[in-house]
Parts: structure tokens; sequence; C-alpha cells
């Protein structure tokens, strides 16, 4: 039904699509996540138009939307959105934000508007709020209503953008659940949401947007069961790192563990787990044999609550936890520590540590 091939969109020296291929068949719902300033919204801009896009094809069923001879408005039509501010006209009643539309440009009869238009609010569940104004209404309501004034123009396909952002955590169930309704009834939607669960359990496929690309896709199990790409995996899980790089053994340890220190009270880490962190970083970098390219990353997962810190150093393979030299330092480390591993992987030497969190 959409084919995108090759998309891309600048403004002015800054690239925020580059290269977005995909095709999007009748029927499907496609929940677009991905960290913020990827382009996701952009990316559903860019399908009707709202922003044209800087290179690239864009077609509906056939017909090229960048065509010379395209009928732009006819085609934007089929394709109503959602906005995350509502948008609904504040001088008119919930009944005319949604026959306004179907009078003006699908040149309805006035009662046959207003007759779609209530049997919509009864969908939504606003029947009762059919001749109040949006004032008057909560962000959630205001959002029923402006999915309902898509429905109105007889669209096809539905793009939301993060529909839920701007309401109360209290009001985002009943927005999910209209959303819901709407793709067992077989409509085309392409969802952007922070709403993992959501996207889990509602999606045909998702797709993972990062660095302007569609940069993984696949079934909901796929994506969040089983992600094939790093930044995939440490999105889904919510991960959070910090880098600390060593060149030489005169490294400034008393930074390294200030890094750690603001890190874990940036993410709600014990007292106790910090210092346990800060210890173990020093332990790992005396037992390493060349200073001269180590890699500190601590990890927190808050999806698991989980803290990982990874060595990584160069040189020969070489494991300290099984040099009888160290053997205080890996009983100190396994004393602190859920799971303690060794790899040696591309030229690297990698020890991770699954921190005890207290």
């Amino acid at each position: 039904m959409i084919s995108v091939k090759n998309l891309s969109k600048k403004f002015g020296d800054i690239v925020v699509l580059r290269d977005i291929n995909a095709n999007i068949n009748k029927g499907e719902v496609i929940s677009i996540i991905g960290p913020s300033g990827t382009g996701k919204s952009t990316f559903l801009r860019c399908l009707n138009l709202l922003e044209t896009p800087s290179g690239g094809s864009i077609s509906i069923d056939g017909i090229d939307l960048l065509g010379k001879e395209t009928n732009v408005p006819k085609i934007r039509q089929r394709m109503g959105m959602v906005f995350q501010s509502f948008n609904l006209y504040a001088h008119l009643t919930i009944l005319e934000n949604l026959t306004i539309g179907p009078i003006k440009l699908l040149k309805k009869k006035e009662s046959d508007a207003n007759k779609k238009a209530m049997e919509l609010l009864k969908l939504v569940g606003l029947a009762e709020k059919a001749y109040n104004f949006p004032d008057e209404l909560s962000g959630g309501q205001k959002q029923r209503v402006a999915i309902a004034r898509c429905l109105a123009m007889e669209c096809e396909i539905i793009l939301f953008d993060e529909p839920t952002s701007a309401l109360d955590p209290t009001m985002v169930s009943e927005v999910l659940s209209v959303i819901r309704k709407l793709a067992k009834e077989g409509l085309t939607m392409l969802i952007v949401t922070h709403e993992m669960e959501f996207a889990k359990n509602i999606s045909s496929r998702v797709f993972y947007m990062d660095e302007g690309i569609i940069y993984e896709e696949g079934t909901p199990e796929q994506i969040f069961e089983n992600p094939q790409q790093e930044k995939t995996r440490a999105f889904i899980h919510r991960v959070r790192s910090m880098y600390y790089n060593i060149s030489s053994s005169n490294y400034d340890l008393y930074k390294l563990q200030g890094d750690i220190a603001r890190f874990c009270e940036k993410h709600v880490i014990s007292q106790k787990t910090s210092e346990y962190a800060q210890m173990l970083a020093e332990e790992v970098i005396v037992m390493q044999k060349d200073y001269s390219d180590i890699n500190i990353i601590l990890s927190y997962s808050e999806k698991e609550g989980t803290l990982v810190l990874t060595c990584e150093s160069g040189g020969e393979q070489y494991n300290p936890l099984e040099d009888e030299f160290h053997e205080i330092a890996v009983m100190i480390i396994k004393g602190r520590c859920k799971s303690v591993e060794y790899s040696f992987s591309e030229g690297k030497n990698v020890l991770t540590l699954g921190i005890k969190n207290e």
C-alpha cells in the first residue's frame, strides 16, 4: 500500500533522514520506536508531505506522491494524522470539529456528516460530549476526538505522532484502547510511540529508527525478545552507559571514581552499589597487563535493574582471572558480583562483571 525508497530529509546542513526504505501492506500496524531526535516524526510528516522530502520516493497504491501530476490533496484525504497536541478547533463544538472536514472537503450533506460523526464519537466513547467545546475536555478525551476526526474523513491510513506523549499518565490507557480497537478493524496505521508494551502487543511489525534510518525491523517478538543490533538491544532494555578510556598507567583514578559516582547517582543506584562499582573498576584495571588502551564501560539497564562493569583491553590474549598473582583480587570481585565472565574477541580481552545491586 505504501512504498518508500531512499527517502532523505535535510534541514539546511542537518541530515534528519538518510536512506529510508520500507514497504507497508494494507491493514498493517507499524510501530516506530527509537531515541528522540532520530527522525521518527519527520518520517511521518514526509509521508503526507507536511515536510517535503529532500530525496527519494513515496508511493501510495502505486501513485507517486512526489510526481508533478499527482493530486496531493486527494491523496492526503486517504491519510489522516493524529498529532501530539490534538490540534482541535477551540471555537467549534466537538461535533463541528468532526463535521467541518467532511462538509467542506468531501462535500457531504450536513445531516449525513452529523450522523457519521455521532457514530464515531460513540466508537471512541465520547457521544455525550458532542456539544461540548475542546476546552471542556481532558487531554485523553481531546486525543480521542482527534482520532474520530481522522476517521470522519474516511481515511484508509492513520499516522499517529506520539499520540500519548502530551497526556497525563492516567489518561494514556483510554487513548491506547481506542487505537487497539481500530487495529482490529483492519486500518493501516503507523504509530510513533514510546509505549513499549503497547507497541509489542498491537504491532504487526516494529521499526527501530536510529541515525536517520530504519536501523532494524521485524515482528514484535524479534525486536523486543531477540533484537539483532546492539543499539536496538540497548534501547529495548533502556541501557544507559558511561565510558572511560585509559591510555597509560598514570590514569586519573579519582576522576574515574567520580564519574562512576555521578552516573550511579543520576540513575538512582544505591550508595553501596556505587561504592562496589568504584572498587571493582580499580581492581580490574590493576589486573591488566597492558595500559595502552583500556576501556571501562559501566552500563545500567532500567528495564532489568542490573549494573554491569566491562573492562576491554588490547594486547595479547590474557585472562587475569586465571593468574595466581591476582587470586585475592579475584576473590574480592567474585564476592561483589553476581556473574564474572572473561572472553577474547576481535583482539580484545573482555572482562564482564554483573555487580550485585544492594
